[in-house]
């Protein structure tokens, strides 16, 4: 008899999501409804004004915050029961977070940077320096490791957020604005590295309000009003391999 394997379960499964912040009258209804299935490998891009909920939307995906209705499930795992240890848990294991300010440690070197999330989780300090080498060198910092930020240009430091966010192996890669705080070279070197690590099978959603931005990825998800307007599958710009050692500061 010939044994039956079950599919794997979507990274992200959003459904019918609401959010509502305040009572009566001053309710604000930041997300009505919104549902969204993101398959393994998938590259999307959320885009939206301010005020249309991508950010909220964001913080739900990333395990900050809760709906007030609706479900979620995170590669499978239905976050909406857990207590905040295992949220907590979830979160520095399932997703790597990727901000537009970088929120790296000021006085720590890009590789204790990147150590963080292996320190947090219990990896040994030997097993935590070859993954943060490792990471580094993927996104071409491998000759950067003893630089502090301020050492650091800005498309260097995201760099260095991005090789934290990959460090853990994480089964979604989350990025806020990830250039909003790029001049434009610096940008592409970054969107280089998303474009070549989808292209090697990571799982990706950017939240971005730049158009330039979003053409990278392979799928646009648009918010007006905290609902889904727009759900389409286009060709990305492309990418190039994920270890991105010739890329510019």
């Amino acid at each position: 008899m010939t044994e039956m394997t079950q599919a794997r379960p979507p990274v992200l499964d959003i459904r019918n999501v609401a959010k509502v912040y305040g009572e009566g009258e001053t309710a604000v209804h930041a997300l009505r409804g919104v549902s969204l299935r993101v398959e393994r490998g998938d590259y999307v891009a959320i885009m939206g004004t301010s005020g249309s909920g991508k950010s909220t939307l964001m913080n739900i995906i990333g395990c900050l915050d809760v709906p007030s209705s609706g479900g979620y499930l995170l590669d499978g795992t239905n976050v909406g029961v857990l207590d905040d240890a295992r949220l907590a848990i979830v979160r520095n294991r399932k997703i790597g977070f990727v901000f537009q300010s970088f929120n790296l440690i000021p006085r720590m070197s890009a590789l204790a940077n990147v150590e963080l999330p292996l320190a947090y989780g219990g990896v040994k300090a030997a097993e935590r320096r070859r993954r943060a080498l490792a990471a580094l060198d993927e996104v071409g910092l491998a000759e950067r490791v003893a630089h502090q930020p301020n050492e650091l240009s800005g498309g260097q430091q995201q760099r260095v957020a991005l090789a934290r966010a990959l460090v853990t192996v994480p089964t979604l890669l989350l990025a806020d604005e990830p250039t909003g705080a790029l001049d434009s070279r610096s940008s592409d070197d970054v969107m280089r590295i998303f474009d070549g690590l989808s292209a090697s099978g990571r799982t990706i959603v950017l939240i971005t309000h730049e158009d330039d931005v979003a053409e990278h990825a392979k799928r646009v998800v648009r918010l007006v009003d905290g609902q889904v307007v727009e759900d389409v599958r286009r060709a990305p710009v492309g990418g190039l391999p994920p270890r991105m050692a010739e890329v510019g500061a």
